[in-house]
C-alpha cells in the first residue's frame, strides 16, 4: 500500500493528500541542479552503489547508462526518494533532500510501465496532478490541453487509456509528468516496451519535449544508441560505480576504459602492448600508429566496426591490419563483414551498401585482405 502511494506521488509529483494550492504555473517551470555526493547502497554483500558522486546541471538532459545490475536504477530511485542511501548526500539546488520523502520533492516521473490510471480517460489522467493541487477548472483545462498539444494527443483527450497504443500511453505518461511544471523529471527506461521504429521516434519527441519545458532530466536506459541520441551528457555505470560522465561525442571518441569502449558502439576489443614512438603492437606483431597519447598500464585497442576500412578505401597514411574474411552478411542498408585478425580473433566491419539494390558486392568469405584504420581512429584505452 505504501509503495503504491509512493508511485502515485512520484508519477504525479504530489502526495496522496497534499496541501491546497491555487497558484497555476507555466508549462516551462524552470530547472534545478542535482548533486549526489559519495552515495553508497548495499544489500547484504551486494554493493549496488559504490561511492557515486555526480553533478547534473540545471536544465540538463543526463542519461544513466549501463547493463543490468550496474546501479543506474538504484541511483535514480535515490534521487526520486524511493530509496535512502546508506551514506552520502543528495542536493536539489542548494537544498539537502537526502531524507526528504517522495511527495515533497516535486518531481515528475515516467515509469517503465507508465503507471496510468486505467479507469480515467486521457484528459483525466493528465489532469490528476492539477486537481490534487486544487487548481480551478479553467486553469486545469488550459494546462491539460496545452500539454496534450505538446505531445500531439489533444485530439484524444476523451479516449480511454485501454483504447490507446503503447506509444500513445507513453505520451500520456509524459504529459502527466510535466503538466504541473516540475523542475526535475526522472524517466526509468520509459521506451523499453516499444518497437524499434516507435522507440526511435519517441526518443526524438522526448528530446524536443525536454527542450520545450526546460526541466532538468535524468533518464535511465541500457540502450547505448538511445543514450547517445538523447543526452547532453551520458553517465556510464558499471558494478555500482560511475565510470565516465561526458558528452555523447566524448564517450564515443574518448572512452575512459575498456568497459566503456566495449559497451558503446559496435566494438571489438583487442589486447595490445605499447611500442616505440606512439605505436601499439597486436599479438601477431602488427604495429599500429596512434594519434593520441597512450595511457599507462595494460592496454586495449577498441576497433569500431564503422571505422575499419576495406582495400580501396584508405591511403598510405593508414594503419594496416592483416585479416581474412569469414562471413559477409547482407543487412538491408549495410553489409556486416566478419573477419579474423591477430591469431584467430573475430572483428566486425560494417559498410553501407553501394550501388543499386541487389548489386553484387566485391567481398567474399575466404578473401585475404588488409583492413585500414587511421591513426586518429585507433582508440587505445586502459584495461
Amino acid at each position: 500500500m505504501r509503495m503504491a502511494a509512493e508511485i502515485t506521488a512520484a508519477s504525479t509529483g504530489v502526495a496522496p493528500e497534499p496541501d491546497a494550492s491555487t497558484q497555476a504555473v507555466d508549462v516551462r517551470g524552470g530547472s534545478l541542479s542535482i548533486r549526489a555526493e559519495g552515495l553508497n547502497k548495499t544489500y547484504g554483500a551486494f554493493r549496488a552503489l559504490d561511492n557515486v558522486s555526480l553533478d547534473v546541471r540545471a536544465g540538463e538532459f543526463l542519461t544513466l547508462l549501463g547493463p543490468s545490475g550496474s546501479g543506474k536504477t538504484t541511483l535514480l530511485n535515490i534521487v526520486a526518494g524511493f530509496l535512502r542511501p546508506d551514506s552520502g548526500g543528495l542536493w536539489f539546488g542548494p537544498d539537502d533532500v537526502t531524507d526528504l520523502p517522495v511527495h515533497e520533492r516535486g518531481l515528475g516521473m515516467v515509469f517503465q510501465n507508465y503507471a496510468l490510471f486505467p479507469h480515467m480517460n486521457v484528459f483525466d489522467n493528465v489532469a490528476f496532478p492539477l486537481r490534487v493541487r486544487k487548481l480551478t477548472r479553467s486553469e486545469i483545462d488550459v494546462r491539460v490541453r496545452q500539454v496534450l498539444g505538446l505531445v500531439q494527443l489533444d485530439h484524444l483527450a476523451a479516449r480511454s487509456i485501454s483504447a490507446l497504443s503503447g506509444g500513445q500511453r507513453q505520451r500520456v505518461a509524459l504529459a502527466r509528468a510535466v503538466v504541473f511544471s516540475p523542475r526535475i523529471v526522472l524517466m526509468d527506461e520509459p521506451l523499453s516496451a516499444l518497437d524499434k521504429n516507435l522507440r526511435e521516434q519517441m526518443q526524438v519527441e522526448i528530446r524536443h519535449l525536454h527542450q520545450r519545458i526546460g526541466a532538468t532530466t535524468i533518464y535511465v536506459t541500457h540502450d547505448q544508441r538511445e543514450a547517445l541520441t538523447m543526452s547532453d551528457r551520458v553517465a556510464v555505470m558499471n558494478l555500482g560505480r560511475l565510470v565516465q560522465c561526458a558528452t555523447p561525442a566524448e564517450i564515443y571518441e574518448h572512452p575512459a576504459n575498456a568497459f566503456v569502449a566495449g559497451f558503446i558502439g559496435e566494438t571489438t576489443l583487442v589486447d595490445v602492448t605499447a611500442g616505440p614512438a606512439g605505436e601499439v603492437m597486436m599479438a601477431d606483431g602488427t604495429r599500429l600508429a596512434v594519434a593520441a597519447k597512450l595511457p599507462s598500464g595494460a592496454l586495449v585497442l577498441a576497433l569500431r566496426a564503422e571505422r575499419l576500412l576495406l582495400p580501396g578505401e584508405y591511403g598510405d597514411d593508414c594503419n594496416r591490419i592483416p585479416a581474412r574474411l569469414r562471413e559477409v552478411i547482407y543487412q538491408g542498408d549495410s553489409l556486416l563483414l566478419l573477419a579474423e585478425i591477430a591469431k584467430s580473433q573475430t572483428v566486425s566491419i560494417r559498410k553501407p551498401l553501394r550501388g543499386p539494390p541487389g548489386a553484387a558486392q566485391p567481398w567474399r568469405a575466404g578473401d585475404a585482405i588488409a583492413l585500414g584504420l587511421s591513426p586518429a581512429s585507433t582508440i587505445v584505452v586502459p584495461r
